[in-house]
């Protein structure tokens, strides 16, 4: 599965596997469905190893038990923070989606830790454990990150449409939640516990949808550069957009149901830039004008409706690109998805994963007590 679900499980209680051991079989088993076309992203996985080791090492220093909640939940958060480059998302992330705490003790630790993994994932893209996408080398071992991107601007009239585009990101990850969810109950109640089954008959539909399409569509990071390629050099092809959205939107939900290691965050943010692009060449040509930071409030926006976090959706957006400019309509498109999404169903896809699986399941009674730091 994702990986999100069994941290959000631990933090309440449950009985869950957190080790060495889980970060190593969760980093091969991502490493083979990602590497294997899957559509879905490396946060999932990276969040369960982030929160494994920091489980384990809590474990071995006899760290109080009353802390392991918050070390487990740091940890989480620094998997986003590494695989985004994105501290203060996976900052707030811990926060907002695992912890629902913000005490001050809460948030330096928090912070200190995604920020650590962030800078060590610079180190490692630096010396080459990476595509350095982004990076350039000093012979003072300095790391410095340029960005080729589009120039933005954000216009009095662009609020407006961007609450539009929030309105409409709220209906569609509404419908993707659900099918997300709907796809998976069918895959429990036919295949049960036959994971290699089911993950083969899957990835062989999947084989089956992605053969016909371009080879970026079975390669979630290039198809994420195709969309910002597309929005660099100012054209839009409205009818390949709306493919990319179709395609994803429908792949990704067979992905989830195949229970192959993988997140969705990734998915979600190209979905959302597919939304972008369409909605702003609908503007451009009814109105002959269009925000330049569509694209990019879409996929906070389609991240915030999803997991009903807008403001990590926001700031895990922003490390993509690190203009500032692009700060204000990304909150503005987020917040006005999440309050429509959180107005339609209060509980976040991976809340009723939760669900769902204990639904499926039999859930062990609570290995510790869900400490609160309130």
């Amino acid at each position: 599965g994702s990986g999100i679900t069994p941290v959000m499980k631990f933090l309440q209680g449950h009985r869950v596997p957190m080790s060495i051991r889980v970060a190593v079989v969760k980093l091969l088993g991502g490493i083979l469905a990602i590497g294997s076309g899957f559509p879905l992203g490396p946060e999932g996985p990276a969040v369960q190893m982030g929160a494994s080791v920091a489980c384990q090492m809590a474990t071995n220093l006899r760290a109080p038990r009353s802390f392991l909640r918050l070390i487990v939940a740091a940890g989480g958060g620094a998997g986003i923070a590494a695989v985004f480059n994105a501290p203060l998302g996976g900052f707030i992330y811990a926060i907002e989606e695992l912890l629902h705490n913000a005490r001050p003790v809460v948030l330096m630790l928090v912070l200190f830790t995604t920020f650590t993994a962030d800078t060590w994932g610079d180190v490692l893209n630096w010396i080459g454990f990476g595509k350095n996408q982004g990076f350039t080398r000093a012979l003072s071992l300095e790391v410095t990150r340029t960005f080729d991107l589009a120039d933005f601007t954000f216009q009095p009239i662009d609020v407006l449409y961007l609450i539009l585009l929030g309105l409409v990101i709220a209906g569609l990850s509404e419908l993707y939640n659900r099918y997300v969810i709907a796809m998976q109950g069918w895959s429990s109640r036919v295949f049960g516990p036959r994971p290699v089954l089911r993950m083969a008959l899957c990835g062989l539909l999947l084989g089956l949808i992605f053969a016909p399409l371009p080879a970026e569509f079975a390669d979630g990071a290039a198809l994420k550069k195709l969309v910002a390629l597309d929005l660099r050099d100012g054209t839009t092809d409205l009818g390949f957009n709306l493919v990319i959205f179709v395609a994803m939107f429908f792949t990704t939900g067979l992905a989830a149901a195949s229970g192959a290691p993988g997140g969705l965050f990734a998915p979600m943010l190209i979905l959302g830039g597919a939304v972008g692009l369409v909605g702003s060449e609908l503007l451009q040509t009814t109105t002959g004008y269009a925000p330049s930071s569509f694209v990019f409030a879409g996929m906070a926006s389609f991240v915030a409706g999803t997991s009903q976090t807008p403001i990590a959706a926001t700031f895990i957006t922003f490390a993509l690109t690190k203009q500032i400019v692009l700060l204000k309509p990304m909150l503005v498109a987020s917040l006005s998805c999440y309050l429509l999404a959180r107005a339609i169903n209060r509980r976040s896809i991976y809340e009723r994963q939760l669900a769902l699986e204990k639904q499926h399941s039999i859930w062990a009674p609570p290995l510790i007590a869900p400490v609160s730091l309130r």
